[in-house]
């Protein structure tokens, strides 16, 4: 679900001999610091997807699903070692609950298997890569034949057809920065920017997903930091109107209508989850400005977090 501030654009060897509890508790804490739990949104049920295969992830199943980029190299890797164990132990894998949990006789080896990897990583940047890859994997196959594609409701409740879309001023480009625990989430808003606008003006970005995050800062890179803007809460930012950031540009003319834009998009991030992830998914895109900052131009604020108030007045000033 999309953080509230988002709604008013509307709409990544050495295995250490640890004990296995010690292992556990080691994940814990990183899950903790970067990925809070999340509160489930209804009961846990058993999917009726039942027993699924590992087949490869394609290209086109993989952007089927909303994204525009390839299918990340880490999600096939994953795949792969679910693949390969199903052959090792002649069994299938079963898929269930919330977040496209692996359940049946792959359950436990896979969790002792992801424990022995997440160890070995002593990097903090691949424990989030493979945290978000295993995630996205496993809610990709646990939906398969389940969800629809488009809408990432259950087929039966498939939306689609009653979406209407739109176009999309070419001044703007929207970039739905998401958690891996919101992918293929059923009460996720933020697919309908893309079903309304499409992905050639809207493109998810998963958290943690390299291919993603790459494609996004390449973006911002041949843009300019000047036509960069988050959508966050801010205490110390300074306020800006709406009109401000579209009328007293080159996207206007003197009468102050919107033209079509020969120039680079401005670039619009949404932050795509629950408030407790959303402020790991802030702390990680600050970070990485100023890691690339000399290469978006001169020194100074290359994001502009803004502050929103008053919900409901359209003349409300953004920070």
């Amino acid at each position: 679900m999309l953080a509230a501030p988002a709604r008013l654009l509307l709409s990544r060897c050495c295995v250490s001999a640890l004990p296995a509890d010690k292992v556990r508790y080691s994940e814990r804490r990183l899950e903790a610091a970067h990925f809070p739990p999340m509160a489930a949104s209804s009961p846990e049920e058993e999917s009726p997807v039942g027993r699924m295969v590992a087949d490869p992830v394609s290209l086109c199943e993989w952007q089927a699903w909303g994204s525009s980029s390839t299918v990340p190299s880490l999600v096939v890797d994953v795949i792969d070692d679910l693949r390969d164990l199903e052959r090792d132990l002649d069994a299938h894998m079963n898929f269930g609950g919330h977040g496209g949990k692996l359940r049946g006789p792959l359950k436990i080896p896979e969790d002792k298997k992801r424990r022995t990897l997440f160890q070995s990583l002593t990097d903090s940047e691949q424990k989030i890569q493979y945290f978000a890859a295993r995630q996205i994997a496993h809610r990709m196959l646990g939906s398969r034949g389940y969800l629809c594609q488009r809408c990432w409701l259950a087929k039966e409740d498939c939306m689609c057809s009653r979406v209407v879309p739109c176009s999309l001023w070419n001044g703007i480009r929207f970039w739905l920065y998401m958690h891996p625990k919101d992918f293929l989430r059923q009460n996720n808003t933020g697919k309908l920017l893309w079903q309304l606008f499409g992905t050639q003006s809207v493109s998810l970005c998963i958290f943690g997903i390299h291919e993603h995050e790459e494609m996004m800062w390449d973006a911002f890179r041949s843009s300019g930091k000047e036509k960069i803007w988050f959508l966050y809460p801010s205490k110390s930012a300074a306020p800006k109107l709406v009109q401000d950031i579209f009328f007293n540009s080159s996207y206007s003319n003197l009468d102050g209508q919107m033209t079509d834009s020969k120039d680079q998009p401005l670039n619009f991030v949404l932050i795509d989850g629950t408030w407790s992830n959303s402020a790991a998914m802030y702390r990680r895109l600050k970070k990485k400005c100023v890691q690339i900052g000399d290469s978006l131009g001169d020194a100074g604020q290359l994001m502009k977090p803004f502050k929103t108030k008053k919900l409901r007045n359209p003349d409300m000033k953004l920070k």
